[in-house]
């Protein structure tokens, strides 16, 4: 997004995507958090450099769309995972052996909760509920439920998700 040098540097196909969205809410009120979401679509994460390009383009403070970014859980300033893993720590869970199936994916993948593998297979995030109470202990990978875990279960859940 930076174009410092005098001679003009290709456009990435991101550049192109967020001149598409630019030009989509130019002069709109309100226009941050949908065009932080389509940034986040586009990149995958909002990147420091996306986010001053934002801050240029809507003519707000970086440090308020910062402020946005951190406040809500769904914008992620690092890069993350292929595999989106999901541990409820709920009470139903909790009760059920929940903080042995963070131990068995810890395990399994060699991250702790909050971190991403470095060949961005997986991301690994521990949540309040996941709204399954009935089948707990319940981890999610992606869009899939799988529930009544065993910490023996974890490791072959996991090996199907590239």
């Amino acid at each position: 997004m930076c174009h410092c040098s005098k001679e003009a540097e290709p456009k990435t196909k991101e550049d192109l995507e967020m001149e598409k969205v630019f030009a989509q809410y130019a002069g709109q009120k309100g226009a941050l958090i949908p065009v932080l979401q389509k940034s986040q679509d586009i990149y995958g994460y909002l990147p420091a450099e996306a986010l001053k390009e934002i801050s240029k383009r809507l003519q707000i403070p970086l440090s308020k769309i910062y402020g946005v970014v951190t406040f809500y859980a769904q914008f992620h300033l690092k890069p993350r995972g292929r595999n989106i893993i999901r541990v409820c720590l709920g009470t139903a869970c909790h009760v059920r052996g929940g903080a042995k199936i963070v131990e068995a994916v810890t395990n399994a993948i060699g991250i702790k909760d909050g971190e991403t593998t470095e060949d961005l297979r997986y991301t690994f995030e521990s949540v309040a509920c996941l709204g399954a109470c009935g089948l707990a202990p319940v981890m999610m990978v992606n869009d899939d439920t799988h529930g009544r875990l065993t910490p023996d279960m974890v490791k072959g859940l996991l090996e199907q998700y590239e």
